[in-house]
């Protein structure tokens, strides 16, 4: 859903600012071949082509032992491998910087010739609509179509024709360059910097002229695909196509910048409307196959209201890997992009929705009342551009393709079970890669440390603590950036300036900013609380992305009360299974991960392993107690959900029925005082505790005419219940699934 946009001459060289981080790693497969790098235009922003290939870094290793989990293995080697070597990371460029010093009409309206895939003739936007409806792919489906509704082709074409004017883009350079200069202003106003990684963008220009382009950015705000636009634009790279929600469309006059800027449009859910899905993929392959421009989509498929990352969304990354299955190209490249944010321009709208108040419709007027914003500060935006990924490169070895021969291309072919479980490999891998490249400010820190300590912390403390997390954040590998030449105590009142709709310092103690909290009926007391809470908690998420298999481990000891790796393991695994749709973790590989928390936090001396026992050191104790309790929020919020499932009557139910009785249930303790957890009010953690039971078989899940329906195995959440309480232990993965 993007506009792209612009970039003009540069006025005489100044020193690029700069922010060198410590260092991480990026697992991309892709170098540039020398061959084709030769006589390649290098970006033209900055120094970035005086430097020499992309460096990267970070905390990494290579698990020993490839171990499968238990479930099915995954065929072939190991895709996703994070290594916790250090390595040097890539340096940022702030590109607001010229922007605040030259004109932005003169960028807006600079000489714009992007070097383009295989230095092809941009197609025209009406060539592709044409190539679509008469490709043999939707000209069969149009005849098989005819034939069983007893209707004229001509009409089913007529019907294709209005899809495709329903959802192609026009993109035209009027439309890219008003844009350029409009977000030029905008973004000079809301944000402080854009930091980029040039050898990002050096990686990214060498990949667009050698083979199709897929470019997979995170999704946390509206403004993602903006700034993406407006970064190619600015580095005079080739713009993206979008997809884009058909919601857009609603948008009068913006849907349709929007459109001429690049975006297509899609609708969220096809319904089985075969000649819909047809039409789409075909104009997806179009677009790929003629190397017309980078497509870019969002993996998660909706932007992430708690700033963890959305389990992936298959259809568009199936589609775009068609092609290559087909041999209709030679390979594609895969592009993941993280953008990570100081202050997020949704954070109190999330919260909201969170809650159960509804989301604003998007609309013109809502776009122009959001305008009062241009006043608030939103601090920096980070964006890491990753390696480009060979998806030919994934396929050796593990995918024959020879099949995709034996049938006319133009047929419908179901994907096998191997091309799903790659295309769902290769999904998780990019979403992996996008976290391990997420930059995470000291707020982030000093929200993980402040909501531990409600409901207030005293400020030398927090500064403490904060500084302590910051070393053990650099330990697991973590991508921090502290704000240069700033003392800790400097920079934690900066982060707490920066977010004082968040928290506030009073009296030397920092605390939630709930103002009037003691002011109306309780329920209203409790709203204004979780608010807070959960505001402050979409900032700590961040940080959980890191922490999340240390912090699993450091769990499961507390819960078996055993040094007993086995039992140990049991428990993480089981954790694992349940938090599935909480967090990202790679398919399959549950022993992997294990070893990788427990490597983490040996590094970190808080345990000791031998071949059959882990136990915490005397020094661990305070890092174990630290990581358990940052995951609490998770236990016991679920624990509380499915308290109220194991009560759960009826015969069936719904979502729709599901989400308001358990945020009453919630509601009622936090009234009464027996619990304190705020963040179970939260939607998106209701939603993923039903669909773990349904993956652990303790609640079935059914179709229905009009959404889905399900129904309780009440002796199987009990169970459950039973092990999370450690009231019995947790069951050997091999026989965990229920």
């Amino acid at each position: 859903m993007a506009p792209p946009i612009a970039r003009s001459p540069r006025p005489p060289p100044r020193p690029p600012q700069r922010s060198a981080q410590p260092s991480r790693g990026g697992a991309g497969t892709w170098a540039p071949r020398e061959e084709a790098a030769a006589g390649v235009r290098p970006p033209r922003r900055g120094r970035a082509g005086e430097r020499g290939a992309g460096r990267r870094g970070g905390a990494r290793r290579t698990m020993a032992a490839a171990a499968a989990a238990p479930g099915r293995a995954r065929r072939g080697a190991p895709m996703y491998s994070k290594e916790l070597t250090s390595q040097k990371r890539d340096e940022f460029e702030d590109i607001l910087e010229e922007r605040r010093l030259s004109s932005d009409l003169r960028y807006a309206m600079k000489c714009y010739t992007p070097v383009i895939y295989k230095g092809l003739s941009p197609c025209k936007p009406n060539a592709i609509k044409n190539a679509v409806l008469q490709s043999e792919q939707v000209q069969y489906v149009i005849k098989q179509l005819a034939k069983e509704m007893g209707e004229s082709p001509d009409i089913i074409q007529e019907e294709a024709t209005e899809i495709l004017d329903e959802m192609g883009h026009s993109m035209q350079l009027g439309a890219v360059r008003f844009f350029a200069f409009t977000l030029s202003k905008i973004f000079k106003r809301l944000f402080q910097r854009v930091c980029v990684n040039e050898e990002g963008m050096q990686r990214l220009q060498h990949a667009i002229q050698e083979h199709p382009v897929v470019l997979l950015p995170s999704h946390r705000s509206y403004v993602d695909f903006l700034m993406l636009s407006y970064l190619l634009y600015t580095y005079d790279l080739a713009l993206p196509v979008i997809a884009a929600g058909i919601d857009f469309l609603g948008m009068k006059i913006v849907g349709e910048l929007l459109r001429r800027a690049g975006a297509f449009f899609m609708r969220r859910s096809f319904g089985g409307n075969r000649l819909y899905w047809a039409v789409f993929a075909e104009y997806v392959k179009t677009m790929l196959r003629s190397g017309y421009a980078p497509i870019e989509f969002f993996l998660e498929g909706t932007r992430s209201r708690t700033a963890k990352t959305l389990t992936p969304k298959f259809g568009l990354l199936s589609i775009v890997m068609e092609p290559f299955f087909k041999r209709e190209v030679f390979d594609t490249y895969l592009v993941p992009i993280s953008i990570s944010y100081e202050r997020i321009l949704e954070e109190s709208l999330y919260a909201y929705e969170l809650l159960g108040v509804p989301k604003p419709k998007e609309s013109t007027s809502g776009l122009l009342k959001a305008r009062r914003i241009l006043s608030d500060n939103f601090g920096t935006i980070h964006i890491y551009v990753g390696q480009p990924v060979s998806l030919r490169t994934l396929a050796s070895g593990r995918i024959n393709r020879c099949p995709y021969n034996l049938v006319p291309r133009h047929l419908p072919q179901k994907p096998s079970e191997d091309i799903q479980e790659f295309v769902s490999d290769v999904a998780y891998k990019m979403e992996l890669l996008q976290i391990e490249n997420m930059v995470l400010s000291p707020w982030v820190l000093i929200a993980a440390v402040l909501l531990q300590n409600l409901p207030a912390m005293d400020f030398e403390l927090l500064i403490e603590k904060t500084l302590w997390l910051k070393g053990l954040t650099q330990t697991f590998g973590g991508f921090i950036e502290w704000p240069d030449n700033l003392c800790a105590k400097k920079a934690v009142m900066s982060g707490l300036t920066l977010h004082s709709n968040i928290a506030r310092l009073v009296d030397g103690h920092v605390v939630l900013n709930d103002k009037g909290v003691e002011d109306g009926a309780v329920g209203e007391i409790i709203f204004k609380c979780a608010l807070a809470v959960l505001m402050c908690a979409t900032y700590r998420n961040q940080l959980l992305n890191v922490f999340v298999r240390p912090s699993l481990v450091a769990v499961a000891l507390q819960m078996t009360r055993s040094f007993r790796k086995e039992e140990v393991y049991s428990c993480f695994s089981f954790l694992r299974d349940v938090f599935s749709d909480e967090f990202i973790f790679f398919p399959g590989i549950s022993l992997k991960d294990f070893e990788e928390g427990c490597f983490l936090l040996t590094k970190c001396d808080a345990i000791q392993t031998s071949q059959q026992e882990i136990y915490p050191t005397d020094k661990g104790s305070v890092i174990v107690s630290f990581l358990s309790a940052m995951f609490r929020p998770f236990v016991e919020g679920y624990q509380l959900i499915f308290r109220y499932l194991s009560k759960e009557t009826k015969e069936a139910f719904t979502e729709k029925q599901f989400i308001p009785g358990v945020r009453n249930f919630v509601f009622q303790l936090l009234e009464k005082g027996n619990t304190q957890c705020y963040e179970a009010l939260s939607s998106d953690m209701q939603k993923n505790a039903l669909a773990a039971l349904v993956q652990l078989g303790a609640v079935k899940k059914k179709k229905m005419s009009n959404g889905f329906a399900y129904n309780v195995n009440q002796e199987a959440v009990n169970k459950i219940l039973d092990m999370f309480d450690a009231r019995i232990p947790v069951q050997k993965p091999v026989a965990a699934r229920l």
